[in-house]
């Protein structure tokens, strides 16, 4: 990778440092001369001289030439030189005037690293990988490494053929075959290329061009009639394949065939096709020949579902019965279950279905009348659960009849498994059908299968087609659908495998496969991940199953594993070389056997088991090293994570579920491994784009490892690969992004000139903009404003329809190394188009947070407007007096009401939930003013809130966990549906989705009128408050994440001991690279006061859907007096 003029014994050469922690490294030596080389983020091969001089970084570039030899990149003042090694260009330029800033004095050590990986202690030997086929795909390089390194090769390769006149060599080994069969027309195209062309293709590899522009045209021609051919035969298989196989959904409409050029990569496509529906067209006739031509199409299909519900009708509640038949496209209203039918509503009757915050288990279906009217019909379910079961059903029965032939949805499964070197029990379809401990889904969407399933497996003892043939026959079990394999990747016992149904094999296209070694010296595979990619019509889709370092003491190690995954794992489109895999994907799902434990002393070890057997989650997590070290913004920045509801899914005695190994006696001691939330989902998607986890949780019967298989499921919005609806007189006119009055801070003490990069699908290809000015800012920030400097963008395609759906993705790059200092994403889901609409978005690096970007956004479309999508049909009603304080909570002092509760030893299991949640408001009341998020630090003043403003959302998104909820079905291991007791209390102490928060605890303005009116009112402690859930979109980049970190967590972190609380520890000052401006920065904030009863009384705000169009964030102005729902935040 690097030239041999590399002596990696110098002290001062740092290798794969970023370039924030290079700059930390010289700002603690202070010293005018500092200096440390590290190598380059933007070329493979090269590397980057850092110089510190009056307290600012100065970056070289070193580049290496066709011959090995170094130079400092030219810049002003620096003469050209070159020299053999990198010793001899240090000791030149530690003489003075040499054309640095300042010549190099004090080399900067390199840190010493945590103690390398050592085989676990708590686990078997390290096993040794499978032995597995060559496998039939090439591994891809990164984009720079291609630059680099294959023009090289080829040259080299094609140099010595010269020698022997090419043209001639190839020409006399074609005259040497036998070429009776060709064509003379073909065979005279071949012999002009050999003899005249190749030479134009030899200069373009020569210029280090991958293109060979006069083979592609030769191809073509050659392949003409048979790319015809293939287009001609590929709709009569279709035909045959659809006649046979009753599987497929009667709204799928067949592909029309663009036949376009026969190009090489259409050809291909085309032939691929064909072997597809040959290679199974023969099975799918015999299994119908055998099965007959009903069975097959029976048990795909999804049988009728009745649902008991209640309904007011003049002040009376009455039973109803709702059948829905997902294959009639039909919702049955009945008063008898099986009694007559008293009405019925076709599919396209059905208008919408709105959930109420308030009550969670209460449904509006709006409906169409005979005269075009509408009519709101409310039903009350048994539970959550039911009604989550009910809409999943009427999604399901719209697109199975909807009339356009592309989804704009689909659900996903993810699961992962630490097999523990054991082969699979032969059940394991609880872990396909989300059915355990957890937010499980509903007996009455067991029907319904995903659309895509991803299984990562760690220590998995299996062969690949071993463990494919378990996974697809447990899926054809459940689903009868034989799932298409999409990629399968393994790096020694680390596995990843994708499946989809056969109908999204066309959809799914440009598939890439990685994998990192973070094992013992970054160079075994017992430790790394492995990912797959691909495109899903128009949307891109990323999946990482990563195996992290174990033991409960090597959190920071488990860190470094992320940030080495994070910056080395090759995936998506190499286009996007200045990005990682965090801003590659329109949905990246990051799964696997993280390994971060619960940090608490080995003496709690019972104390945690009994929590556990009271399903006291909360206050475990709170100890969580996942949770913590998000919330302090060390890893997994932006990413989300649905709450836990499940017991710790590490470390059980194998073949039970009842018992916790948590010791394991070793020559050294007695070993620990306390219980622990191992196995872990979490996700990152586009701002502004729809996702919903549905199920979050792990199993309960599939006992063969010490970890329990964890399955999260989510419902996903995905764009088509778009054609113009409009009218063609709407579509000629040109779009245009238009980006105006933007500046971005940034986190960095590097003295150098700033341009930015804007990437995006809709772009033709990527746009550079002219130098920016710089400012100072506040201490180790630097203010960068493009005033008149930003290029206008104009878009491929102008309709709203597909416009609204894209993404700008921007990297700021320095102009001395062409080094990104940190990249941000932008929505273009504007409701005010052609109107300058404010924006801001966190720019981040290497998984770092390192500034935000912010300014005005003016979006031009053709005329038209976006349909409706499928996700729109589900909608969420504000109910007004969801926050309104309920009935029989007094206590203003929640320590008090903790320690009575439990003196009292509450019998019923809700009051131990009220208990145990009491507890956690007692942890938000107690935060210490540093123990805020950082988030804010960076915050604009000029974006239309006060830091104080800014501290009262933050704590508003703050979001407790649920208890006693239906939803999550199997909070014991015996699953018990909840009493009718525990129903009665359904609008107290139930509210799952609510989004309409009362919070205690908060900060206000003193000055805010509105808050002074509410003084009078009792507060609701945060456990009586439900986690809003259901969803549009996601705000990642263009929202703070800390309101992400903290969902998962919801409070402060606790102390050490369980039953002896401690004074909190005074938090560590975090460096320079993880915080914002200093705190006497205009942008900084102040000391968090004492929450008063007056600040503890506040009133409630009002939240936001974003799937309602009314509702979506006007001219990007933060609405401080509607609050913000759930995870959406304005850009």
């Amino acid at each position: 990778m690097f030239p041999p003029a590399l002596a990696m014994d110098q002290c001062w050469y740092h290798g794969n440092i970023t370039r924030s922690k290079a700059e930390d490294l010289l700002s603690k030596v202070g010293k005018d001369g500092s200096f440390l080389v590290r190598a380059s983020e933007s070329i493979s091969s090269a590397y980057a001289l850092c110089v510190l001089f009056r307290n600012c970084v100065y970056t070289y570039r070193i580049l290496p030439n066709k011959e090995n030899k170094l130079i400092v990149q030219a810049s002003e003042g620096v003469p050209v030189k070159y020299f053999d090694n990198l010793d001899e260009l240090i000791e030149f330029y530690k003489k003075e005037n040499m054309g640095l800033v300042w010549h190099l004095r004090y080399p900067v050590q390199r840190e010493e690293e945590e103690a390398a990986d050592e085989p676990e202690e708590d686990a078997d030997p390290v096993p040794t990988p499978p032995i597995l086929p060559p496998r039939p795909f090439l591994v891809a390089l990164p984009a720079s490494e291609m630059k680099e390194a294959s023009p090289l090769n080829e040259n080299s390769k094609v140099a010595e053929v010269s020698k022997l006149s090419l043209s001639e060599t190839l020409l006399q080994r074609l005259q040497s075959q036998d070429t009776s069969s060709v064509s003379e027309e073909h065979l005279k195209l071949i012999q002009d290329y050999l003899r005249v062309h190749i030479t134009s293709d030899f200069e373009m590899v020569q210029m280090g061009s991958s293109s060979l522009p006069q083979l592609k045209k030769l191809l073509t021609v050659l392949c003409k009639g048979l790319f015809s051919e293939a287009s001609r035969t590929l709709p009569s298989l279709e035909s045959i394949q659809k006649v046979f196989d009753q599987q497929l959904p009667s709204g799928i409409h067949q592909r029309s065939q663009l036949l376009g050029e026969a190009s090489p990569v259409n050809v291909v496509l085309k032939l691929n096709q064909l072997i597809s529906l040959l290679s199974s067209a023969e099975e799918k006739v015999k299994t119908l020949l055998i099965e007959g031509p009903d069975s097959t199409h029976r048990r795909s299909l999804i049988p009728p579902v009745t649902f008991e519900v209640k309904a007011d009708s003049l002040g009376i509640s009455q039973k109803i019965h709702l059948k829905v038949d997902v294959e009639l496209g039909k919702l049955i209203i009945k008063k008898a279950k099986d009694g007559p039918e008293d009405k019925f509503y076709n599919h396209k009757k059905i208008l919408q279905l709105i959930k109420s915050q308030k009550f969670p288990n209460k449904l509006v279906i709006v409906l169409e009348t005979e005269r075009e009217k509408t009519q709101r019909k409310e039903y009350v379910f048994a539970d959550s659960k039911k009604r989550e079961g009910f809409c999943q059903l009427l999604q399901q029965m719209k697109n199975k009849h909807s009339e356009q032939p592309e989804p704009d949805m689909i659900t996903i499964f993810i699961g992962t498994w630490n097999m523990g070197a054991a082969p699979p029990p032969k059940k394991i379809t609880s872990w396909f059908l989300s059915k355990g401990q957890g937010k499980t889904r509903d007996d009455s969407a067991d029907y319904i299968p995903h659309d895509i399933y991803v299984i990562g497996t760690q220590e998995d003892p299996q062969g690949e087609k071993e463990w494919l043939e378990v996974l697809r026959q447990s899926l054809q079990e459940i689903t009868s659908i034989s799932f298409k394999m999409i990629a399968i990747h393994t790096l020694w016992n680390i596995r990843i495998v994708v499946l989809a149904k056969p109908e999204h094999e066309n959809r799914i296209s440009h598939i890439c496969t990685d994998n990192v070694k973070t094992g013992i010296a970054n160079t075994l595979g017992n430790k790394g991940a492995v990912g797959v990619s691909f495109m899903f019509n128009g949307t891109s889709l990323g999946f990482v199953n990563s195996h992290l370092t174990s033991g409960s003491e090597k959190k920071h190690r488990r860190n470094q594993n992320y940030m080495n995954i994070l910056r080395f794992l090759t995936l998506g489109d190499k286009k996007l070389s200045p990005f990682n895999i965090t801003h590659r994907f329109t949905h990246l799902f990051w799964l696997g056997d993280l390994n971060y434990r619960v940090e608490l002393p080995t003496s709690e070890a019972e104390n945690i088991i009994q929590r556990i057997k009271q399903q006291q989650y909360p206050e475990l997590l709170g100890f969580d090293q996942l949770l913590m070290e998000k919330k302090d913004q060390k890893v997994f920045l932006q990413f989300e994570e649905e709450e836990i509801t499940f017991a710790p899914t590490y470390r059980f005695e194998r073949n039970t579920r009842e018992k916790y190994a948590y010791t394991k006696q070793k020559a050294t001691g007695m070993k620990f491994n306390l219980p622990s939330w191992c196995d872990r989902v979490l996700w990152k998607s586009y701002p502004m784009v729809h996702v919903v986890c549905q199920s979050y949780g792990c199993t309960s019967d599939i006992m063969t490892s010490d970890h329990s298989p964890v399955f999260a499921t989510f419902e996903v919005g995905v764009t088509s690969q778009f054609v113009s609806k409009n009218d063609s007189k709407y579509t000629e006119s040109q779009g245009q992004i238009e980006f105006l009055s933007c500046c971005a801070t940034l986190k960095t003490k590097s003295q150098t000139k700033f341009y930015i990069e804007f990437y995006s699908s809709c772009l033709e290809s990527f746009v550079k903009s002219q130098e920016g000015e710089n400012e100072d800012g506040n201490e180790g920030e630097l203010v960068v404003k493009f005033i008149e400097a930003l290029p206008k963008l104009t878009p491929i395609i102008s309709d709203p329809e597909y416009l609204l759906d894209q993404h700008i993705l921007i990297s700021i790059k320095s102009s001395d190394s062409d080094e990104s200092y940190g990249e941000g994403c932008i929505a273009l889901r504007i409701e005010a188009t052609e109107s300058l609409v404010p924006f801001h978005t966190v720019l981040t690096h290497h998984g770092e947070r390192t500034g935000v970007f912010q300014g005005e956004i003016k979006l031009q479309t053709s005329q038209g407007k976006q349909r409706e999508k499928l996700y729109d049909f589900v909608k969420i009603e504000r109910d007004e007096t969801a926050g309104q304080k309920p009935k029989g909570i007094s206590s203003l002092d929640p320590t008090k009401e903790w320690e009575q509760s439990i003196r009292k030893s509450k019998s019923t299991h809700l009051m131990a939930k009220e208990a145990a949640a009491v507890a956690r408001f007692r942890g938000n009341a107690s935060s210490p003013p540093d123990a805020q998020g950082k988030d804010d630090m960076l915050r604009p003043a000029d974006m239309g809130k006060g830091v104080v403003e800014s501290l009262l959302q933050e704590e508003i998104q703050q979001k407790p966990e649920m208890f006693d909820n239906p939803l999550y079905g199997a909070m014991s291991s015996k699953g018990k549906v909840a009493s009718k007791k525990e129903q009665d209390y359904t609008p107290v102490l139930r509210k799952e989705h609510q989004l309409i928060l009362n919070h205690g605890a908060l900060l206000t303005k003193p000055h805010d009128a509105d808050s002074s009116k509410s003084s009078n009112k009792q507060p609701s402690p945060p456990f009586l408050i439900p986690t809003p859930r259901f969803r549009s979109y996601t705000c990642s980049s263009q929202s703070e994440e800390k309101t992400i970190s903290e969902k998962a967590q919801g409070k402060q972190k606790p102390t050490a001991s369980l039953e002896n609380p401690a004074p909190l520890k005074k938090p560590v000052k975090p460096s320079r690279s993880e915080v914002g401006p200093s705190s006497q920065g205009q942008f900084s904030k102040p000391p968090l006061p004492t929450k008063s009863r007056a600040v503890l009384d506040m009133q409630t705000t009002k939240a936001r859907d974003y799937r309602e169009n009314s509702d979506l964030p006007h001219q990007g102005k933060h609405r401080t007096e509607e609050g913000t729902v759930g995870r959406t935040a304005t850009p």
